[in-house]
This record gives structure tokens, sequence and C-alpha cells, in this order.
């Protein structure tokens, strides 16, 4: 039987009181939060949760923040728990589950996502990072890009081609990746924001046990997309209050720059404001839908939205501060952790929005599903989509 919200506020006082939050440290009180079955209450039990209702979390959320309990800094290890953590859920041994889910909730080991290539972005499935096996390991070579969070990240969640003779979406597997493991290399990739939150990663003979392969050998594109939809649905499905984000930054910059306010730039924001509002709350019924590990196509369309209004936002506050929309605090190469809209300036914010609709899935290719999935539109021809991956051209 499910818990009720009742349960899981007493659960969650009964952690307060064995563990006060002043009295003990952040790292060993979110390892007990883990245990109580109170990361995330829709998971399984022994896995971070108690098979309840996906609603029963911000019970749970507001009763920790009333307490002043440390989180997890979820900002810095998102692409860990939107994507690595529902997908190892879903296709992972419970091995794996065992050992990756805790360190990765708690934010001992943070993750990244190996998976575009400079020949494979929008086509993922056309990537060429190969892996061969030779007994229980594997051996990995080629080059990834776009990667997040690798010059920190302790695991990556990587997609190799273990089958050249099969066509492109059936010759693929997923593996689990030790970035600290000889042969990987993170570069920087400087960003038009001045600072290097991306990299490209080399692996130049990376050994990986097949212990550490999520799902069978050849059916790496499955489980990659359970990452896929849960990445759309983690970057254009998180929880925001009432004028929160971008929105609200756009807002208190009308509120505090009457001078500059016109009968035009005025609409333009109620109009965001209203968009805004209905992708808040639409978002919501989306995360009440999912079942954990198995977001459907609806992540792709929130997506969407998503990067068109963070865009439009951002370029109606640039105009908003009048001249001072220009200006931009820092140039320095900096490595962050985490992307950051809301603490840093406007300029930060605008250009840094440009790369939403192509972070997570390119806007084009998330039109394409909407269409496909949701709509049911007859799909596009695809030529290739039989032909042996070695035959294709590159």
């Amino acid at each position: 039987m499910s818990a009720t919200a009742e349960e899981v506020r007493n659960r969650t006082q009964e952690l307060l009181a064995a563990h006060p939050p002043a009295a003990t440290s952040p790292a060993d009180f979110l390892r007990a939060r883990f245990d109580a079955g109170l990361a995330w209450v829709h998971y399984p039990a022994g896995l971070g949760g108690l098979d309840a209702p996906r609603a029963l979390q911000p019970v749970v959320d507001a009763e920790l923040a009333a307490a002043g309990a440390p989180d997890n800094d979820p900002r810095r290890i998102g692409i860990g728990l939107g994507m690595a953590a529902p997908t190892i859920l879903a296709h992972g041994t419970e091995e794996q589950q065992r050992r990756f889910l805790r360190p990765l909730w708690t934010g001992e080991e943070v993750w990244c996502q190996l998976f575009s290539e400079p020949g494979a972005g929008s086509d993922l499935a056309a990537l060429a990072t190969r892996a061969t096996r030779e007994g229980d390991t594997w051996t990995v070579t080629g080059q990834k890009v776009w990667t997040s969070s690798a010059h920190v990240a302790r695991w990556a969640i990587l997609v190799a081609r273990t089958d050249p003779e099969a066509p492109k979406h059936r010759g693929l597997t997923y593996f689990l990746c030790d970035m600290t493991d000889p042969g990987v290399e993170v570069r920087p990739l400087r960003q038009i924001t001045g600072e290097a939150e991306f990299n490209e990663v080399f692996l130049d003979g990376v050994r990986i046990p097949d212990a550490h392969r999520l799902g069978a050998v050849g059916d790496g594109w499955r489980v990659a997309q359970a990452t896929l939809m849960n990445e759309r649905v983690s970057i254009g499905g998180g929880r925001l209050p009432r004028e929160g984000g971008m929105i609200g930054k756009a807002a208190a910059t009308w509120r505090d720059r009457p001078g500059l306010r016109t009968a035009e730039l005025h609409q333009r924001l109620l109009d965001l404001w209203v968009e805004a509002e209905v992708a808040r709350l639409t978002g919501e019924r989306l995360r009440q839908q999912l079942a954990a590990g198995r977001p459907g196509p609806e992540g792709s369309g929130a997506k969407l939205v998503f990067a068109r209004l963070n865009q439009q936002i951002s370029a109606l506050e640039t105009e908003l501060l009048g001249d001072d929309g220009l200006l931009y605090e820092d140039w320095t190469l900096r490595r962050p952790e985490h992307v950051d809209f809301t603490g840093r300036d406007a300029g930060y914010r605008y250009l840094r929005a440009k790369g939403n609709s192509i972070e997570g899935g390119t806007s084009e290719v998330l039109l394409n599903i909407v269409a496909e999935r949701v709509l049911g539109l007859p799909a596009e021809p695809r030529t290739d989509k039989d032909v042996p991956w070695k035959d294709l051209a590159r």
C-alpha cells in the first residue's frame, strides 16, 4: 500500500529528530535522508524512496526546508539527478542501482553525459566512438563534445558503437564510464559568455568493465532514449515558484526602471509573463504524470517552450535595461560547475540563453518528436535507417 502524506510527514520528522540539521554534517544528513527513503519518494524502497506517489515529494521538501536542512545542491549535480539516475533505475542491475544511486543523490559523485560528438549531435545515432570487447572488458576510443561538468565529474553516462555492421540505431551500447580512468582527457570549450562550462572529452583506449554496461549489448539506443526524455523534462520542466526564473528577473527590472517603460514593452512583458505561468503550471502537471524513469515525448514540448521563452524574456530584459543592457560583468575564463541564470547579470542571461535551443536536443529535432509522437503526423523519410553504419557517408 502506498504511503500517505501524513506517513511521509511523520517519517520526515523522525529523520529530523534523529539527525538534527544544526548538529549533523550536511553529508551525513543527506546520506541519512537517502536511507530513510526521502530522497526520491517515488523510487523503490532501499533506493532512496518509499514507492510513494511522486506528488508527495513537495511534502518532504517543505518540511526539511522549514527545519533548515541542507539540500544536495541540485544545480551542481543536475545531470546525475535528471538523466543518470532515472536511466540507472530503469535499465540498471540491482548491483548498479545500489552502487551508484546513493552517492549520486548526495552529491558525493558528480556525473556528466558523453553523448554528442563533432559529427553526431542532432543525429546522435550516427556517433562514431567505438567500443570493442575483450573478455569482460570494453576498450573505448573516440571523441565527445559539448559535455557539461566533465571537468568536475567522477562518472559519465556514455554511448558507444559496438557493431559497425548494424544500422546506426542498432549497433550502440550504453556504458557507465569512470572519468578518472587512464585515457580520459577533458579540454575546456570557451563559450560566447566567456566561460567554459562545456568541454570536449577524448577517450583513448579507456577500459570499461562489462559490469558497467547498462542494458544489453546493442540496445544502447533504447537505453539512451530514457536518458534523453528525462533530460528534456529536467531542463524544461523544472519546479519554479510563481514568477520564478527568468520572468521574475524581467519583471523586477520592469518595476525598478519606470523611466524606460513603454506601452509596447509593457504588452510584451504581460504576454511573456502569461506564457511563463502557463509553462510553469504545465510543467507541474507533467511531473505529476511521470512514472519513475519513463517520461514520454511531452517533455520535448516542455523543453521547446523553455528555450523559446528564455530567449524572448532575456531579450526583453536587455531592452528594459536600456544602455545598461549592453554591459557584461565578467569575461574571465571561468570553469563553473553549473549554469546560473538568475544569479548573474542580464548580459549573461541574454548570451547564455542562445544555447537553450541547442542543448538537450535541438529545437528542430524536438519539433519532429512532437509532430510524430504527440500529434501523430507522418514521419519524415529516413533513407539511412536500415543501412549498416559502416556504409554511411561521413
